[in-house]
């Protein structure tokens, strides 16, 4: 083919807006169906055993190609400043490469402007063509003006796999070289992809590379089993000028640019190209994301991208899609946090940040508390994601998450807070060891079980459990939800008590778990929430001193020990965007490198320290808190000294358990009222804030909240259930009265029993369902039946035994 007959091959196989009409172009010149005209991609057969391994999500495998671009774009401009990427004066890492290259203090996107932001933005952009959600899947293609490749370099870049191209760059994401492999199993049916390149012509040559100043294009598509294969081969096109495809290079021609880059809406391509790299992804399947790429897919990689090394574009750019915009600038996750917080966040003390060490790897914390609208059932962190609770990144990619569900655990008690949280682990500086044992070799999710991950989220269990501000705001919350609502207790005790003397197998249901509790005796919070910090500290102390004749006695069988600060910094001093803190804790002169967690709140500083990682033979331990930041030339140090004791009695009995009273009077071991072990239970009608709040609609029945030791559960019962509604207006024999009662407290004894079954581990649940949600699925679906089935079962006292058949 003619040079032209070249840049119009290239030209309509990238405005080709589906799959078919690709196929139909490569037919018509031949090349679909020659074997010379395709090459393994890798030049390795087996191709699909790592390519079929990647991610498992199209929104994470599409993150893996615009991270490709953001190193594409750093790697460029290193060279371009005459420096060598894999040399010693090559930045260290990502964020050093974004202020160095961008002048951008910290490599912080936040420290720019929005329009700031937008300008740069222009280096990396992400385009939607093709079809709307109503007709099919549409096109993504992701640009960049970085380094691009030369044509006869191709096959050891794009389309090579398992090469070291970027093992030896310390500032780039992208250094497997498998991840932008990820997207084509969501590519069609025939996961077909279109890369054109040109090498920036600024930056050094190889004057042997005769393609130095041309264009390169390619097709990837998947060929299925036939044959000898049992499975799956990728192959990309190749000029077919010899018989065997191995031998023979991609495409190639001579352009100054190509008018393929976005213009004004609707037109996809119009701007010209003049070098870098495009890439094309045919009928991408980005299930339950197919809406204007401006909304849901833009929340969605916020998410994935929570900290951008440098900003994304994002086009749309189908006829048909209405929105406020048809283009914005994607800088991620903790940009979006941070400049809304004001507005978002439950007060100006939000973000706390928290040190965590486990097993010596570094890892900083953030948790975010966010408002909840009583008006709406939209959920407070809705806007930044779906039900992702803890959010694991490196580099400022997501590379794993943990579900809400996290805080609803038993441990933790954060049930109705569940909706307002989102707590992000930095894992950027944790070696290359544990990066491998803690997350998949995808990058999109986290092992399933492991000795590391289990410590982290122990001490993530701690952190929350034990976070002052949550503690509070949970408190905050629950008097908000349940004043003025909460039941009299006194119906069910009787209830409760009169089951208890007919059928003792149930009362195993009323364990201490269920205890009533005073939800009105809660802390007075508003002079923590009047706390003003500083951006930096002016002192740093701990509370209670010590030293080695009289050091902090900790007991052999305890597996951690805590040691509280004053201090009178900002909540997030120690993971914040700019000037952080940072804080060192030595052992008798060394590094200590066990778990450790140090949590900052409202001018308390606590430090947890486990136990288990340290020789306990009685010594004295010396211990150096040591604080720093970029204000102060001298650090706050603490020194504390601790030693292991005896290790500590039980404070109750033998066993732990209560004494039964020696009379057959009512003492201290008998269930009576005050010690009935009950949830609260809170009626909720349309009318009630509660019902957006919790997510109603009218066919809920009970939703519960674990919120802790010091609450218990929460039952919330729907009294305006359509079944109860339509029974009680159908039901003439009984009073509306009696029939809500027995419709509540039996859902209330269901609810419990669900509970108590899973605590003694005979309802186990499943990965995607914690236990309040399947107690919901539960009693939504029975609901219908309770009510008549009690009026039928009751009828059966009536008859006479023998007239009963079983």
């Amino acid at each position: 083919m003619t040079e032209p007959e070249l840049i119009e091959l290239a030209i309509s196989l990238l405005k080709a807006e589906s799959e078919q009409a690709v196929i139909n172009i490569l037919e018509k010149i031949g090349l679909w169906d020659n074997e010379s005209a395709w090459r393994l991609y890798g030049d390795k057969e087996n191709n699909y055993s790592t390519i079929g391994a990647q991610q498992s999500r199209p929104e994470s495998a599409l993150v893996e190609k615009l991270v490709n671009s953001v190193d594409s774009v750093l790697t460029a401009e290193c060279l371009g400043k005459g420096i060598n990427p894999e040399s010693s004066e090559a930045p260290e890492n990502i964020r050093n490469a974004v202020s160095q290259f961008f002048n951008i203090h910290n490599g912080m996107l936040y420290n720019l402007t929005p329009t700031e932001r937008t300008k740069l933005a222009m280096k990396i952009g992400l385009v939607a063509t093709g079809n709307t959600a109503k007709k099919g899947f549409a096109c993504y293609s992701i640009f960049d003006d970085g380094e691009g490749q030369t044509p006869n370099k191709m096959p050891n870049t794009f389309l090579s796999i398992g090469e070291k191209n970027k093992m030896k760059i310390p500032f780039v994401q992208g250094k497997f070289n498998m991840g932008s492999t990820g997207v084509l199993r969501f590519c069609g049916r025939r996961n077909l992809q279109l890369i054109i390149t040109k090498r920036n012509p600024n930056l050094p040559k190889e004057e042997s590379d005769l393609s130095n100043d041309k264009w390169g294009f390619t097709i990837v598509k998947r060929i299925f089993p036939e044959g000898n294969y049992k499975s799956s081969r990728y192959v990309y096109l190749v000029n077919p000028i010899n018989k065997d495809s191995k031998d023979n290079p991609v495409f190639q021609f001579n352009a100054d640019s190509l008018p393929i880059l976005p213009g004004k809406y609707p037109i996809p391509y119009e701007k010209p190209m003049y070098h870098g790299s495009y890439v094309k992804l045919y009928e991408y399947q980005m299930e339950g994301l197919r809406t204007n790429l401006t909304l849901d897919p833009y929340n969605r990689l916020s998410l994935l991208m929570p900290s951008l090394a440098l900003p994304v574009r994002l086009y749309e750019r189908r006829d048909g899609y209405q929105a406020n915009s048809a283009e914005t600038t994607l800088n991620g996750l903790a940009v979006r946090l941070e400049e809304d917080k004001r507005n978002n966040l439950e007060s100006e003390n939000w973000p706390s940040s928290h040190d965590l060490s486990v097993l010596g790897e570094k890892m900083k914390i953030k948790v975010y508390a966010f408002k909840k609208d009583f008006t709406s059932s939209k959920k407070p962190t809705q806007k930044y994601v779906k039900d992702e609770g803890i959010i694991f990144t490196i580099n400022g990619q997501t590379h794993g998450f943990i579900n809400k569900r996290f805080f609803h655990r038993k441990s933790i008690g954060l049930g109705n807070l569940s909706d307002s949280l989102i707590v992000t682990v930095d894992c950027s500086g944790v070696s290359g060891e544990t990066r491998e044992d803690l997350f998949m070799n995808s990058r999109d999710r986290l092992v399933d079980s492991s000795e590391l991950r289990n410590e982290i989220e122990k001490q993530l269990e701690k952190i929350l459990k034990e976070h002052p501000g949550l503690r509070d705001l949970k408190h905050k919350r629950h008097k908000e939800e349940i004043e003025n609502k909460l039941d009299d207790s006194k119906p069910l005790v009787d209830i409760v008590e009169n089951i208890m003397k007919r059928s003792p197998s149930l009362s195993t249901l009323f364990s201490s778990g269920f205890r009533i509790k005073n939800p009105f005796k809660l802390k007075d919070t508003e002079t923590e929430s009047k706390y003003k910090g500083k951006l930096f500290p002016s002192f740093f102390k701990i509370d209670k001193e010590s030293n080695p004749q009289n050091p902090k006695e900790c007991p052999l069988n305890q597996t951690s020990f805590r040691v509280q600060f004053s201090t009178d910094v900002n909540n997030d001093y120690f993971d914040r965007e700019i000037d952080k803190g940072e804080h060192k804790l030595l052992l008798n002169g060394e590094e200590f490198e066990g778990t450790k967690a140090l949590n900052l709140w409202n001018g308390h500083a606590t430090l947890n320290i486990n136990t288990n990682d340290f020789i306990l033979d009685g010594s004295i331990y010396e211990f150096t808190s040591i604080v720093s930041d970029i204000n102060h030339l001298e650090p706050f140090i603490n020194k504390f000294y601790v030693k292991m004791v005896a290790p500590s009695k039980p404070k109750r009995g033998d066993n732990g358990n209560r004494k039964k009273p020696s009379s057959n009077k009512k003492g201290k071991g008998d269930k009576n009222y005050d010690d009935l072990a009950l949830p609260n239970v809170i009626e909720v009608s349309r009318d009630d804030k509660n019902w957006n709040g919790k997510g109603f609609n009218e066919f809920t029945a009970l939703y519960t909240e674990n919120n802790g030791e010091d609450l218990g559960w929460a039952f919330y019962i729907n009294t305006d259930n359509i079944h109860l509604l339509n029974e009680q207006k159908s039901n003439k024999k009984i009073d509306v009265s009696i029939l809500k009662a027995q419709y509540k407290y039996s859902l209330v004894i269901m609810g419990m029993s669900m509970i108590k079954a899973s605590e003694d581990n005979v309802l186990v649940e499943p990965e995607d369902i914690d236990l309040s949600k399947m107690i919901s699925m539960f009693t939504s679906s029975i609901s219908p039946v309770i009510l008549p089935l009690l009026a039928s079962l009751g009828e059966l006292v009536d008859l006479e035994p023998d007239t009963i058949t079983i």
